[in-house]
């Protein structure tokens, strides 16, 4: 099927497109996959700022580590994994049991990385979940037991120790091997839900004279409210307590007599609401087909043509047998049938001013796709009708 393209100009255009009795199927097919998401976000809309920004030395940490499963039923490792053997023998060698590694089988054992996230201020004692994933070529975790594993973070240090039975989401059933097997879902990752436990505290730093906003979007705007709602809360005759040192970063001096200390002031910073402003824009993913607008887009005064020419060819073998007796030779014989279709274009006009909505109205009544949708709005940003970003994912 030759892709469709669509005209942005004048008062005349059309779109052409050549597709098979297939073709219809497969547009047919995306059309029923595809959702279209057209949003009503407003222009700005009460925030937190503990939903907006975050506070600097206050974050998470991730943690990995490297261990083994056990208790597999012969769907771990095979013999070729040879990290699995020498990681089992370094075991047992700790352990006081000295064997020749020709006498190890790991069917029943993985090899595995253990990946988990230690949470701002996390005590020792304090538990986390943790996630297994198969390194080797073990085909199924299900039924197995991580032993003893330490989890260290960017800097090298252990942190907390992982143990336990594991849950996975997926299965196997049936025989890989005869080619008989059903999967569903990942049974080469699990998850040990509170698997972990904190050996030492999180390098959380807490803010000392002055705390620090970091902005999860840079946004000129919103770190301008920021600090206007913060000197309006807070408000000091010395100096202003906030002030925005970038797009991303918002500075605020803590007072001295401040209720609650520390803890109390960023609670109640953190509690501050503000119109928040949301950028414009346009996602479109044309692997799905789904397309997301916000309200606040604007379209500007724009003629769109949309029309249709389907040439749909059919082809038919036929036996042509001769006569008994005849000197005829049988052929096969091809039959081509030809048929055009072709709609009248339709068009549709945007005014000044005009919104997401009229946009919405404007396609409904022209009975776009979601394939068409998606290249209509990439010829309006080309033709400049649309001053927003066009993201495609």
């Amino acid at each position: 099927m030759i892709g469709a393209s669509h005209a942005v100009r004048g008062k005349r255009g059309m779109r052409i497109k050549l597709v098979t009795r297939a073709g219809h199927a497969a547009l047919r097919a995306a059309a029923l996959a595809w959702f279209l998401l057209w949003g009503t976000v407003p222009a700005a809309k009460a925030t937190r700022i503990k939903e907006l920004a975050q506070i600097e030395g206050i974050r998470d940490n991730q943690l990995i580590g490297y261990g083994l499963v056990v208790g597999l039923a012969g769907t771990g490792d095979g013999v070729q994994t040879q990290f699995t053997v020498q990681t089992l023998r370094n075991m047992l060698d700790r352990m006081g049991i000295s064997l020749p590694p020709a006498m190890l089988r790991v069917t029943n054992t993985a090899a595995v990385m253990i990946t988990g996230t230690l949470a701002p201020f996390a005590q020792p004692g304090s538990k986390l979940d943790v996630t297994v994933s198969a390194m080797g070529d073990a085909s199924n975790l299900q039924g197995g037991v991580l032993l003893l594993t330490p989890l260290r973070g960017v800097n090298g240090e252990i942190y907390a120790v992982a143990q336990g039975p594991m849950s996975t989401g997926g299965f196997v059933a049936g025989r890989q091997a005869q080619g008989n097997a059903t999967t569903r879902n990942h049974p080469t990752t699990a998850r040990i839900p509170n698997g972990a436990i904190v050996e030492r505290a999180a390098p959380s730093v807490m803010p000392g004279k002055e705390v620090r906003l970091q902005l999860r979007t840079s946004d000129f705007t919103n770190a301008a409210r920021i600090v206007e709602a913060i000197n309006a809360k807070f408000p000091d005759a010395a100096s202003p307590l906030a002030v925005a040192r970038n797009a991303g970063l918002v500075a605020v001096r803590a007072p001295e007599d401040a209720p609650g200390g520390m803890a109390g002031f960023i609670a109640a910073l953190e509690a501050l609401e503000i119109d928040a402003e949301q950028r414009a824009g346009i996602v479109v993913n044309e692997r799905t087909g789904t397309v997301i607008v916000g309200s606040q887009v604007k379209v500007a005064p724009v003629v769109m043509m949309h029309g249709s020419l389907s040439i749909e060819v059919q082809t038919r073998y036929d036996v042509s047998q001769p006569a008994p007796f005849a000197k005829g030779e049988t052929k096969v014989v091809p039959e081509v049938n030809v048929q055009v279709r072709e709609e009248e274009a339709r068009s549709v006009s945007l005014k000044d001013g005009a919104t997401v909505d009229d946009l919405v109205r404007a396609l409904n009544t022209i009975g776009v796709t979601p394939r068409d949708i998606i290249a209509i709005l990439q010829s309006l940003k080309a033709a400049g009708a649309l001053d927003v970003d066009l993201q495609v994912i």
